[in-house]
């Protein structure tokens, strides 16, 4: 699995007035033909995060057709789960609507942040996106009591919808959580059930995961997603898993090539794939340095 970078698609220097700095997230959706939709999370001169877009040409992806002057998706109502921000992960194209799942923010209390999974909807071909419900749609459980469950990976299997997740094992300080990978099913996308099962949980010294990113190929389920080493190493690396049946899976990070580079905007890390396919061609949407302080470049796989 050899990933070759294509270089950086966005930079964070004031694209557009809503989004003052990041590229979080990016989000692929196809349009027509090559050309790409690519939603993300930008930050407001409060640091708050909304969802935009830019368009790209696949085969030219660092030149930007045109951005969306403002958010597509902005904060919740005051008090709710999403009133402090919003990020995109994961966009499903069903009965001509578009279901996009995303993270909202919270500020916490005796905690730093709070991150729940919520679903926005488009009817006008994803020019502007409405919430299907004020509340997030997986809520707390005895099981997961904790203020992280987010990140929903999303995909419309053979019989029913499934969802890999990050979900909150402990708080070790207000400041440092540790988070998994969990999975649940739907049979409508809207409402869904879980047990609190782990798909991806803790090596040595591994301390949290983020951002699943997942396809089946070949009757096979592959993921990438980022995961940290060392509660003192606060930066992202990439990993990569297999599994027959989407819940039980193994772990087979050496083959997962795409790293840090020696300089410029993803010298410092690698972090929240979105991998998809196009045209006999498999592609990595990624960020860099800050979590998406830097933005967001792509990578194509070579030689599969």
């Amino acid at each position: 699995m050899k990933w070759k970078k294509k270089g950086q698609i966005l930079s964070t220097e004031g694209q557009a007035k809503w989004n003052v700095s990041h590229g979080m997230c990016p989000t692929a959706d196809n349009i027509e033909g090559d050309i790409f939709r690519i939603y993300y999370s930008g930050r407001d001169n409060l640091n708050r995060s909304l969802v935009g877009y830019v368009d790209i040409d696949i085969n030219n992806p660092e030149k930007i057709l045109c951005i969306s002057e403002e958010p597509v998706l902005g904060l919740g109502e005051l008090g709710t789960f999403d009133d402090n921000g919003v990020t995109p992960i994961w966009i499903i194209n069903h009965d001509n609507k578009k279901y996009l799942y995303y993270v909202g923010w919270n500020l916490g209390s005796t905690v730093r942040m709070a991150e729940m999974s919520g679903l926005a909807i488009s009817e006008d071909k994803g020019e502007s996106f409405k919430r299907a419900s004020r509340a997030p749609i997986l809520g707390r459980t005895d099981r997961e009591p904790l203020t992280i469950i987010c990140a929903p990976c999303v995909m419309k299997d053979e019989h029913d919808w499934k969802m890999w997740y990050v979900s909150g094992e402990e708080w070790v300080h207000k400041n440092l959580i540790k988070y998994n990978i969990k999975y649940a099913y739907s049979k409508d996308g809207i409402k869904w059930d879980r047990d609190g099962q782990v798909c991806i949980g803790f090596n040595k010294n591994e301390y949290a995961f983020a951002r699943p990113s997942v396809l089946k190929e070949d009757g096979i389920y592959k993921m990438w997603f980022s995961f940290k080493n060392g509660l003192e190493d606060y930066r992202y690396q990439m990993g990569y898993a297999e599994s027959k049946d989407g819940i039980d899976w193994v772990r087979k990070d050496e083959m997962n090539n795409i790293v840090k580079s020696e300089s410029g905007w993803d010298s410092e890390m690698v972090c929240y794939p979105y991998v998809f396919n196009h045209k006999e061609k498999k592609y990595m949407l990624y960020n860099g340095n800050g979590y998406g302080k830097s933005g967001f470049g792509i990578a194509v796989l070579e030689n599969e």
